[in-house]
């Protein structure tokens, strides 16, 4: 017997909707050691990795099992290798839906690339999102507001320092499924 009997409420990886949010759950500081983004960017592989907390992590990990056993969350990845950005990348594909993130949102490596223990990124639709911030604040975790799910691309709004990114999903799709024949025929 699953931990769920009603599989109409699971959440899986994929975005669901446009408009649906997205929340970072369970903190937002940035581990770089060892990381994906280290090794693969820089070509660096050095740093201690990822301090782990377990009870901090059972925390967070029961707030999402309770908000996926009420259906308050339509989607959920954890965020361990490569950061929350690749980890929304890997749900937009799941999707076929893009995601348009805040002009407010860190575009710092740390927190777009870390890969701090016990955290996961969330959709909610719009009539459930002021309930899961608040379950979040009741449970003592972090949550903060990423942007929408919406549109064909990754997006970054231009603001006063970084100018507009746009990277088309069939862009990534691409760059994705030519990596294994890429490295096999090189």
């Amino acid at each position: 017997v699953g931990l769920m009997e009603d599989h109409s409420k699971m959440a899986t990886i994929a975005f669901k909707a446009e408009g649906d949010y997205i929340f970072l759950l369970g903190g937002s500081s940035g581990h770089l050691g060892q990381s994906l983004w280290l090794r693969e960017v820089l070509g660096r592989e050095e740093g201690s990795p990822p301090h782990v907390d377990l009870v901090a992590e059972r925390k967070v990990g029961e707030l999402v099992r309770m908000l996926i056993s009420n259906g308050l969350v339509s989607a959920v990845h954890d965020v361990s290798d490569g950061g929350w950005l690749v980890a929304a990348t890997e749900m937009a594909m799941a999707g076929s839906l893009g995601a348009v993130f805040e002009n407010d949102c860190n575009l710092r490596p740390e927190f777009l690339f870390g890969e701090d223990q016990g955290r996961y990124l969330v959709t909610v639709n719009a009539e459930n999102g002021e309930a899961v911030a608040e379950h979040c604040e009741a449970a003592g975790v972090e949550c903060v507001g990423l942007g929408h799910v919406g549109g064909d691309a990754i997006k970054f709004p231009e603001d006063k320092v970084y100018h507009e990114v746009v990277i088309p999903l069939a862009t990534i799709r691409e760059a994705n499924e030519a990596f294994f024949k890429d490295w096999m025929e090189g």
